[in-house]
């Protein structure tokens, strides 16, 4: 603000008097009438949640595999009554690195809040200070004879206020809310992904540990038919051929251990890395190897209603859709005028340099009433010729908007098609785990028949080798197809949404990561857990439904 420079003049103390009185009447008046008008205006669309399409059932709901009604998912993996993958949801929602990331967007998200909240207060509220060299031209008139060089001395404090006329600043507000809930909705989605991927991994480890079991014990068939076929070939009741393809299909049996042991390790460090650990740090909650964890022959699916409400990156592009919204309300108020109040006051006092002396008597005055100075008064400030730009910025938030209003009704859909295939795939593959486990038994006792036969010399050892070679194949098949029956089902949990409700009532940030913070910045109130409930704390919730918006 522009500096006053004000000269005591006793004949006019009277006049300014009254004139600072009418002066300050009108500006009074004019403030308020500007609150006022101000507080009712707001342009932009009002958000209006959008509707979706849903099912009214779901497709396989007549199956007697599937429940259709109410269910609770906020903890789904213990219907596979595995205290190992109990333990390592735990350990993960407490350690992965990635889901405390998001946490803390959470918290980056509550202070650009708070930005804009301190938008709709004085923008500008400053203390000044400043000491200036001057030197007159001699090229002015009376230079001769006036102070060629002086040294001014400042010092005020400045305020500026652009009210809030059209809600630009309250539609920041409401955007700034609609992030934030859009934030905690990306956490909950973070956690939906890692619990079930934690529970995948885990089923995809026990199942290659069951698959390396069936090849040993394949190997121990295959090594003694190769023990037979070289007794055989000793007595000369067979050609060296027989033990040459029994060979064969041993080694070939045999190779594919490496494969599944790179997978167990493999597993392994996934599962480590989701649980925030190095490779091998978790190995001792493994309990060795083990099997594919029993499933529920009837599950809980819930009603479609539901799904809307329930999972995250439904209420995340919801929320994204909200926060734009009133992005456009934001750029619409660049087409009107803005009104500011600012003011201005302090001391302003000046010294020649002609001697030390008199330099000095001009900052002794400082504080005197003759150097005393005000500035105060509204302002406003229109943007008329912009060649379209205001009118331009509008149409890119509000096609933004039509965009993500698009995107939240495919997010809908892709979300009922998950839950769609991901159901038709469970009871399907329990079909064929039934038909594969008839399949086996039936190889076995041919192996055992065809054996037994080719020891008695009825058939050659080409009936044995084949009857071998499909029950690999076979048990192999049925150990991947179980496995594929519950990854099914950890994908049909994950498109109902469930898993989320496991964070309710905790903090969103680790006490230590939150520690660190507070040791390089105040945070204030902030990483209280209090401040980020989803739904939306009374203070958020207060500033995105007041009854003048």
């Amino acid at each position: 603000m522009p500096s006053i420079y004000f000269i005591d003049n006793c004949n006019l103390k009277d006049c300014n008097r009254i004139s600072s009185h009418i002066f300050a009447i009108v500006f009074l008046g004019l403030l308020s009438l500007l609150f006022i008008i101000g507080g009712c205006s707001m342009v932009g669309p009002d958000y209006v949640k959008p509707t979706a399409p849903e099912p009214q059932e779901w497709l396989e709901s007549t199956d007697s595999k599937i429940e259709s009604k109410a269910a609770d998912f906020s903890s789904w993996w213990t219907v596979f009554n595995d205290p190992t993958l109990n333990a390592l949801v735990q350990n993960a929602y407490q350690q992965n690195l990635t889901l405390q990331s998001t946490g803390i967007r959470i918290l980056e998200a509550r202070a650009q809040l708070g930005i804009a909240i301190g938008d709709q207060y004085p923008q500008t509220q400053q203390a000044t200070g400043d000491t200036t060299a001057q030197k007159t031209s001699r090229n002015l008139p009376n230079a001769a004879s006036a102070e060629r060089f002086a040294y001014v001395y400042d010092m005020g404090f400045d305020v500026a206020w652009e009210l809030d006329f059209w809600g630009k600043f309250r539609r920041a507000v409401q955007a700034g809310v609609a992030d934030l809930q859009a934030s905690i909705a990306d956490y909950d989605d973070n956690l939906v992904f890692l619990t079930s991927e934690v529970a995948r991994v885990y089923i995809t480890l026990r199942t290659s540990e069951e698959r390396l079991a069936v090849a040993h014990d394949n190997v121990k068939i295959q090594t003694e038919s190769l023990r037979l076929a070289q007794a055989q070939f000793d007595a000369g009741a067979v050609t060296e051929l027989d033990v040459f393809q029994s060979k064969a299909l041993l080694r070939s049996t045999e190779a594919t251990i490496p494969g599944f042991e790179s997978d167990i390790r493999q597993a392994k460090n996934a599962l480590a890395i989701l649980l925030g650990k190095l490779p091998g740090e978790i190995d001792a909650m493994l309990t060795g190897p083990g099997r594919i964890p029993q499933m529920p022959t009837e599950i809980s699916v819930g009603i479609p209603a539901e799904l809307l409400r329930r999972r995250p990156d439904i209420r995340l592009a919801e929320r994204q859709l909200a926060a734009q919204s009133a992005q456009i309300g934001v750029a619409k108020a660049d087409l009107y005028p803005s009104f500011s109040l600012f003011g201005s006051i302090g001391y302003t006092t000046a010294g020649s340099t002609s001697s030390p002396q008199s330099r000095n008597s001009g900052l002794s005055d400082m504080f005197k009433n003759n150097s005393f100075g005000y500035s105060v008064g509204p302002s406003v400030s229109w943007n008329l010729f912009n060649y379209g730009r205001i009118t331009n910025s509008i149409r890119v938030e509000d096609a933004r908007f039509q965009q993500l209003a698009v995107d939240y009704e495919n997010t809908v859909l892709q979300a009922v098609q998950e839950v769609e295939d991901a159901m038709i795939a469970y009871l399907r593959t329990q079909d064929q785990v039934a038909f594969l486990a008839d399949a086996v038994a039936a190889y076995k006792s041919s192996v055992d028949l065809s054996t037994l036969q080719y020891k008695e010399g009825l058939v050659d050892f080409q009936r044995v080798l084949d009857a071998q070679q499909n029950l690999v194949q076979q048990q192999d098949n049925l150990v991947t197809t179980t496995g594929d029956v519950s990854l099914n089902l950890i994908s049909l949990y994950k498109a109902l949404g469930g898993g989320w409700e496991m964070r309710a009532g905790k903090n969103f940030v680790a006490d230590s990561i939150k520690a660190e913070m507070k040791a390089r910045t105040n945070w204030g109130d902030l990483l209280a857990p209090a401040e980020l409930e989803f739904p939306p704390s009374e203070e958020v919730d207060r500033l995105f439904n007041r009854p003048d918006w």
